[in-house]
């Protein structure tokens, strides 16, 4: 007998399976789900299912361009209990998109309300906005009720919708997308559609061409809200070429002359899907934490049009190099990335060039063309299918009258009768021929056609109509026939049809002009920011509490000013407006601070740790007016320490710079500039030291080496000198005292050095 104990109990309608298996298969289909049928486009009409969705269901409520607007909740709602259960807030988000022209190049949606604006406000509750298509969403659909396209079952089942949709133009680079699906996304800029029509006749007439070639045609992305380009044109090239790659786009302004050679930058256009409220709140905060000290101000003065203005401090600024520092520090400059990664055929995802995407273009339109000339032929062969019965009818009149008063069951006599024979006399041989027979029995949708043929018809022109009306439908058969077999016509027949299109949304249109310009981006030379700030004296003090200010002028430095309580001086010296400050933390770190930056000395100033990055347990070390051709000796309490250049400690952020590495408990606790040609140390042990400052190494990180060794204790302080002129010190009572003969106290470094002098002072410092 087997052992069972390991087999699991399996009820008869479930299976077991590896877990590992089980949940890959499921991500798998997750997958897949959201990169078809969320995420990418299809490269046909550029459509998502909840665009397509939404578009399908504005027309099956007859909302046409030049009809009736509807309430947006109750197109939302529709779209949502019809084709896209997916809740109706994401559709009406989705739908106000199709609205707003500062997202779409050409709106598929007529919006009546507040469907949002650029500063990034949103759209008002669906149920205070109305909506219809724009004649842009009808030409996506036309010809969709001539069986253009496959239809599938929606959600439920109880009806259908379209796989896609016929599209006349190609919507897809027209308004461009953006999504993300699982482990890829997409991003095209919408573009100039007279321009994609333009390459797309081409790509007709020279099948083989090249993308390169293409470009002569599409320029590049046409933004609905302007900018200028300033990406090369190789850089373009490689872009549509490879279907990856970025757009420098800039805001477009010009000067205007304030008179008496004052002036002022008017921005006009701001680049794609940047929020101008956000981008002015950008550059306001720039101009209060001074990091681009030439702009004084920022006003927002549009109206229906954009206009930011831009103020300069002053008139002596260069224009250029003003707009330069903002493109940098500022979204007046922002990189548009594309990735035009789409679904071919629907099914399918991949990364196209412009070329790949125009051929699937075109591809499509072929097939709506021979889907809606078929469905045309099946209606012209049923027409004149009923229109052979008509003229049967007429030329045996008589007949049919009498099958119709005294036959008990017409129509199955009228399908019974041969009408190859002549049943009736001619009514009047002077203005009535004898017919030739007719071709025998009547179909059954010939018969009906008869049966519901009014009284009225029955006149002699009425029979002359419909034998005009017979040879205009077989010429038209002939013509779809010829077109069905020859693919010259077909492209034709498409090239005629974009043309049209182009008549009708070309550069002429509302719409039609190009937005986006192209320009070099002009390379301005740097200039330091210190050479535009107005040179001007201040005194820089710092509390003990780290709050630090700048008074106006060269102040008497032993003048009594206001601290908080509990607060007293700690730092104070005269500096200028265009001097950068050095400051050094317990941490190691060195910190870069801007004196023209620092805050006005009315009030008590500002915490300096909301300037940098420094921790609230790191003690300010030093602070001090930065010499770039200078350098500094730094050391721990540990009595480790290295030269340091000033040039090589200069932050250009708040984080500040590493210099000298400490590890807990120890902590940087010197810094001092470097002058003479000796070192003198001393420990808490009040041993002083001194030894020649080429022993120590000149680094820019690091721990550094031992100044002086220490049984108990470290370092109390350091400083360097020269020793033809002795080392210096202020005694208990604050004088002066210098010691020339330094013989007792030279040693090499770290040794630990002799006890201090007489008359050093008792806080173990040289100054």
């Amino acid at each position: 007998m087997s052992d069972d104990t390991d087999t699991p109990n399996i009820e008869p309608n479930e299976s077991a399976e590896p877990l590992r298996r089980a949940i890959g298969e499921r991500y798998l289909q997750y997958a897949l789900s959201t990169i078809m049928h969320r995420a990418l486009p299809d490269a046909r009409d550029g459509l998502k299912p909840v665009h397509r969705r939404i578009l399908y269901a504005m027309s099956r409520l007859r909302l046409t361009a030049g009809g009736k607007f509807l309430k947006s909740a109750k197109i939302s709602g529709d779209t949502m209990g019809d084709f896209h259960p997916h809740g109706d807030q994401a559709i009406y988000d989705a739908m106000a998109r199709l609205a707003q022209d500062f997202n779409v190049r050409y709106p598929l949606v007529d919006g009546q309300g507040n469907f949002g604006n650029i500063d990034g406000d949103n759209p008002a509750a669906s149920r205070y906005t109305e909506a219809r298509m724009t004649v842009f969403a009808e030409a996506l659909l036309e010809g969709l009720d001539e069986n253009a396209v496959d239809f599938r079952d929606n959600y439920d089942g109880r009806l259908e919708e379209p796989e896609v949709l016929p599209a006349t133009y190609p919507n897809l680079l027209a308004n461009g997308s953006s999504g993300i699906a699982v482990g890829m996304a997409t991003n095209i800029p919408p573009h100039n559609l007279n321009e994609l029509c333009d390459a797309c006749l081409h790509l007709i007439k020279t099948p083989d061409a090249r993308d390169d070639t293409l470009l002569n045609f599409v320029q590049g992305p046409d933004f609905p809200t302007g900018g200028v380009i300033v990406e090369p044109r190789d850089s373009i090239a490689r872009t549509y070429r490879t279907g990856r790659g970025a757009f420098r786009l800039r805001a477009k302004h010009h000067t205007e002359d304030m008179g008496r050679g004052q002036w002022q930058i008017v921005v006009t256009e701001i680049p794609y899907q940047v929020q101008k409220s956000k981008l002015i709140e950008r550059i306001a905060e720039l101009i209060q934490t001074k990091k681009i000290p030439v702009l004084a101000d920022v006003r927002d003065e549009s109206a229906d049009d954009i206009r930011v203005v831009l103020e300069p401090k002053s008139k002596n600024v260069d224009p250029d190099v003003m707009m330069n520092m903002l493109y940098r520090n500022s979204d007046l400059e922002t990189r548009f990335s594309l990735n035009m990664n789409v679904l071919i055929d629907g099914r399918t995802p991949k990364v196209c060039s412009l070329k790949e995407v125009l051929r699937a273009f075109l591809d499509h339109r072929r097939e709506v063309l021979l889907r809606r000339s078929r469905y045309r032929l099946e209606k012209i062969d049923h027409r004149l299918e009923v229109l052979e019965g008509f003229i049967i009818a007429f030329l045996h009149l008589d007949r049919v009258i009498d099958i119709i008063r005294y036959d008990d069951d017409p129509k199955a006599a009228l399908m019974r009768e041969d009408w190859s024979r002549d049943h009736v006399r001619a009514r009047d041989e002077a203005d009535y021929v004898s017919p030739q027979p007719g071709p025998g029995e009547l179909s059954e949708v010939q018969v009906d056609a008869i049966l519901n043929m009014r009284l009225r018809s029955l006149r002699r022109l009425e029979e002359m109509e419909l034998k005009r009306e017979r040879d205009a439908l077989m010429l038209e058969r002939a013509q779809i026939e010829d077109l069905l077999e020859n693919a010259d016509l077909q492209w034709g027949r498409i090239a005629e049809q974009l043309r049209e299109t182009k008549k009708i949304f070309g550069k002429d249109a509302t719409y039609g002009p190009r937005r986006t310009q192209f320009a070099e981006a002009a390379e301005v030379e740097d200039v330091p920011i210190e050479a535009m700030i107005e040179r001007e004296p201040i005194t820089v003090v710092c509390s003990k509490m780290g709050w630090i200010r700048a008074m106006t002028g060269h102040i008497d430095l032993t003048r009594e000013l206001k601290f908080k309580d509990g607060d007293g001086p700690r730092f104070i010296f005269h500096a200028e407006t265009t001097d950068k400050l050095l400051m050094f933390g317990a941490n190691g770190r060195f910190y870069t601070l801007l004196a023209a930056n620092l805050p006005g000395g009315r009030g008590m100033g500002e915490p300096v740790r909301l300037m940098v990055d420094l921790p609230n347990e790191a003690e300010i070390v030093d602070l001090f007016i930065h010499r770039p051709d200078g350098k500094l000796l730094v050391g721990s309490d540990a009595g480790d320490g290295f030269v340091v250049p000033e040039a090589e400690i200069i932050a250009q952020t708040r984080s500040g710079k590493q210099a000298l590495n400490v590890k807990v408990p120890f902590k940087a606790h010197v810094c001092t500039p470097v002058r003479g040609d000796h070192v003198a140390v001393v420990g808490e042990n009040r041993k002083v030291l001194v030894f020649p400052l080429a022993e120590l190494p000149e680094m820019t990180r690091g721990k550094g080496v031992r100044l002086q060794r220490y049984k108990d204790g470290g370092m109390s302080d350091a400083t360097t000198f020269a020793l033809a002129e002795g080392l210096s010190w202020l005694d208990p009572a604050g004088r002066r005292r210098t010691e020339t003969d330094l013989a007792e106290w030279i040693g090499k470094r770290a040794g630990s050095g002799r006890m201090a002098p007489r008359g050093f002072p008792r806080d173990n410092r040289f100054t």
